[in-house]
């Protein structure tokens, strides 16, 4: 339901009252392609083709989401009237390159895992756009991290300051209130943190900014003492410096980049009337 919503919300936002080519024009069947013209990771599929079913238009994909793509590969086929490819060309051409940017930037933390540990997203999504800001990155390679407050307790260094109890008794409290599937990350910002985490039966320690020598001490603990519990790293991970993280025993290392820093290919359609 949420395609069909977003396809609908996007062709409204940029045809507005009425396409006025469309009211000049006279019906005309075209075909069209979308064509890469740099390298990428497509992702927005399934969101395209929302769009171009609201609109009539038949799109023959000649790759599918997660593949890549060169400069000069065609992406898809597009068949309809006309008008109906050149009013749904920016909103079809919008979706699949803000969802294949995220693609490949997910699939860049990825290769740089070397498949040793998870590649996780955040909530630093756009507004209105987490759900598919998050399949883009799925598409990427990337796990998902939390979709929405409702999902997963996470204690950040802003919510332990404002506890009217003790950290301990609040996680005493929040097992018994949260549903039992529901899981429970602390995130900790020094290594006594973690220890009290570890302690109260957190079921993942997030090191925030921690220099590498202080993970490196909560994985031993972890490993010497509660093996059972999950370690993630956060805090400025980018494509550059992830190497520093894979091989020190984490299991995830979590990044916003993957959405904010996400750079555009470039892509075009052409219509061939």
């Amino acid at each position: 339901m949420f395609i069909e919503d977003f396809a609908k919300a996007v062709l409204a936002e940029d045809i507005g009252r009425g396409d006025l080519f469309e009211r000049v024009a006279a019906p005309k069947k075209a075909a069209g392609k979308i064509v890469a013209k740099s390298k990428g990771v497509l992702a927005g599929v399934p969101y395209a083709e929302a769009i171009a079913g609201i609109l009539d238009i038949e799109i023959v994909w000649e790759m599918g989401d997660g593949e890549e793509f060169e400069p000069s590969k065609t992406i898809a086929r597009l068949y309809g009237d006309a008008r109906d490819l050149l009013k749904g060309e920016r909103a079809i051409l919008n979706t699949i390159l803000h969802a294949s940017s995220i693609a490949a930037k997910a699939r860049e933390f990825m290769r740089q895992s070397r498949g040793k540990i998870k590649i996780l997203d955040t909530r630093k999504t756009r507004p209105m756009l987490r759900e598919f800001e998050k399949y883009a990155s799925r598409v990427g390679g990337a796990v998902n991290h939390r979709m929405g407050l409702d999902d997963c307790l996470m204690l950040k260094d802003t919510h332990l300051k404002v506890l009217e109890e003790e950290f301990e008794e609040f996680m005493v409290r929040a097992r018994e209130k949260i549903p039992f599937t529901s899981k429970i990350e602390v995130e900790c910002e020094s290594f006594d943190m973690a220890k009290r985490a570890f302690e109260a039966g957190a079921d993942i320690v997030m090191c925030d900014n921690m220099e590498i020598e202080e993970i490196k001490r909560v994985v031993e603990l972890r490993d010497a003492e509660y093996k059972n519990i999950l370690i993630e790293v956060s805090g400025n991970i980018t494509k550059e410096n992830l190497e520093r993280y894979v091989d020190i025993g984490i299991d995830a290392v979590s990044s916003g980049a993957i959405f904010h820093q996400a750079t555009w290919p470039d892509i075009s359609m052409k219509i061939e009337a």
